[in-house]
């Protein structure tokens, strides 16, 4: 049997949202699928403690999610929600800013490159993100967390402003640099194509009536 990632056992959030006895497995893709409004997005929240449910019980790796230092918890278990949040500056020097705040040693500019080109940022590295369209910040923001090799990384529809192609470009690409860095996956998508093409494990969130 796969070991468990994150099990939520009657966990309750706002007393509308209820998660009772989902799992998400390690060494596995795992896509979080369900219909609009049950939770989704919010589920993600939860698993890196960006918000505390009201009741329940919620383990990361079989402890609960209590015990763990919020901040050190969000650098090992990184969210990319759809609330993009960039500096008004250019890509580059964001990246220089999210390594800054994380203490860590910028990287070389081919390894920037790289990861921009993963994540299909189709544009300069010295042009301003406020420039940018909605989608090209996204995958801009995608491509900074990627970037740091997370533990676990937590997408939250990240191919929403993108075409089937491009969709199916960048979820081999993350998917692919993921499984060589060993970076656990957790994708919130909508998208049929994508969920069926690169799941492993589903987990769906059924709305409490």
């Amino acid at each position: 049997m796969n070991e468990l990632l994150f099990q939520a056992s009657n966990l309750i959030y706002k007393s509308n949202l209820t998660y009772n006895d989902v799992k998400v497995q390690k060494g596995m893709i795992n896509f979080i699928v369900g219909e609009s409004g049950c939770g989704k997005s919010t589920f993600l929240k939860l698993l890196n403690q960006s918000i505390t449910p009201i009741s329940g019980e919620l383990l990361y790796k079989g402890t609960p999610i209590g015990a763990y230092d919020p901040i050190a918890l969000r650098r090992e278990v990184s969210l990319v929600s759809q609330d993009v949040f960039l500096f008004d500056e250019s890509i580059i020097d964001n990246f220089k800013t999210f390594y800054s705040l994380r203490q860590k040693t910028m990287p070389s500019l081919e390894y920037i490159t790289y990861i921009t080109d993963l994540c299909c940022v189709n544009v300069p590295l010295d042009q301003n993100t406020s420039t940018l369209s909605g989608g090209e910040r996204q995958r801009v923001y995608i491509s900074i967390f990627l970037s740091l090799c997370p533990d676990i990384i937590l997408l939250d529809e990240p191919t929403s402003a993108l075409d089937e192609k491009n969709s199916h470009e960048m979820m081999i690409n993350i998917i692919n640099f993921c499984k060589a860095k060993n970076i656990e996956i957790v994708i919130v998508s909508h998208n049929k194509t994508i969920v069926d093409e690169f799941c492993e494990n589903k987990v769906e969130i059924v709305k409490e009536a």
